[in-house]
């Protein structure tokens, strides 16, 4: 049936903590025996979807290199967190509806986007509990009416093995360092930091050294993803051109905030030289993950919709042709990642969540191009 609800829906910019915005949408509330594809037009790209999720805000699962095991973020009350901590699952065995997976993150501060290393053993995450015990406080809502996220200074990187010990520190600059992931060739970290006063982006070793800053464009550069190969990244950015949004940008920034709801997609080889535009689409655009041929992109994005939501998936080609809807849900579908061996797509999403403020993972086989 259909179901008018207020939904506070996670705006999640990929390898980046949780904001809520309030929207009010229809959609459809499934009952447990209902597909979870909503439309015909899903199913020529998805099919035998699972869900693994089943309470609170799962978001940024990430695969093991053997695609046995994802890690990601989750807040929800019930498994004894207050803001998003990292968590993983062998996602073909665990039912994480009557079970808690196991928590890799200290269980202190927030953290946000983890990643496996080579040796499905260890992984990485950004997290401030170096900055404290309790969860950083969200920004309250704005006067000015303005959508913001906050980057809080407390972030920095760190390697944890599979029961949580913390093995490493890989950053210790002022400031913000977060949203690390890991080429598949197991080489190199790519990971936004404020250390230079703009958010770029930088890559390192996996030990954390040889840094080497990337972007130099004024903007939010950040939720960066290598190809399959390793020669190129994807990342989403702002673009503030002028006087006007140059200053609102900045003076945002000095307050440790960033208005993330214009951004488009861009593409550079891994050292960030031959930088280009991959999309031009106007409102978000982000959430942005290689194909296993390495010749598209999967993207999140809300362009065509005309208050904001709801974010779909899409596809697009690296010369920008072809843009292609891959999911019709009515609230949001985001953070797609597709297995190292191209079978399987995991992302987030608010279907099946009985019309409450629930975003929870799913798996489905890819049976698209």
């Amino acid at each position: 049936m259909k179901q008018l609800y207020f939904a506070l829906v996670l705006l999640s910019f990929a390898c980046s903590q949780k904001t809520e915005v309030q929207i009010e949408n229809t959609a459809d509330v499934h009952s447990s025996s209902d597909s979870l594809l909503l439309t015909t037009d899903e199913m020529k790209y998805l099919k035998n979807i699972k869900q693994l999720t089943f309470g609170g805000n799962n978001a940024e699962a990430y695969w093991s290199f053997d695609d046995s095991m994802l890690v990601f973020q989750s807040d929800y009350s019930e498994w004894g967190v207050e803001c998003d901590q990292i968590f993983y699952t062998n996602w073909k065995e665990d039912d994480l509806k009557n079970n808690q997976p196991n928590r890799l993150s200290t269980g202190l501060g927030r953290t946000t986007c983890s990643y496996f290393l080579p040796d499905n053993k260890t992984i990485v995450y950004g997290s401030t509990h170096l900055g404290g015990e309790n969860c950083p406080p969200v920004p309250e809502a704005r006067t000015d009416g303005k959508y913001v996220w906050p980057i809080y200074d407390s972030f920095d990187i760190f390697t944890a093995d599979m029961n949580g010990n913390i093995l490493s520190q890989l950053t210790d600059e002022p400031g913000y360092d977060a949203e690390a992931t890991v080429s598949p060739k197991g080489d190199r970290i790519v990971f936004t930091s404020i250390r230079t006063g703009d958010l770029e982006l930088y890559t390192m070793n996996l030990d954390g050294s040889d840094v080497k800053q990337i972007t130099s464009d004024l903007g939010y550069d950040g939720g960066a993803f290598f190809s399959p190969d390793g020669s190129k990244i994807i990342w989403r950015a702002s673009r503030p051109s002028s006087e006007e949004e140059i200053k609102e940008y900045k003076d945002l920034l000095s307050e440790g905030l960033v208005m993330p709801t214009s951004m488009e997609l861009y593409v550079a080889n891994a050292d960030g030289s031959n930088v280009k535009k991959l999309t031009d689409l106007g409102k978000a655009n982000w959430a942005p993950f290689f194909h296993p041929s390495g010749e598209k992109i999967i993207f999140a994005s809300n362009h065509q919709t005309e208050r904001g939501y709801p974010f779909n998936l899409f596809m697009i080609n690296l010369d920008g042709t072809g843009l292609t809807r891959i999911t019709h849900d009515g609230t949001f579908d985001a953070f797609p990642v597709f297995s190292n061996d191209g079978k399987y797509l995991v992302f987030s999403s608010n279907r099946n969540n009985g019309g409450t403020r629930d975003t929870n993972l799913f798996v489905a086989e890819w049976i698209g191009e």
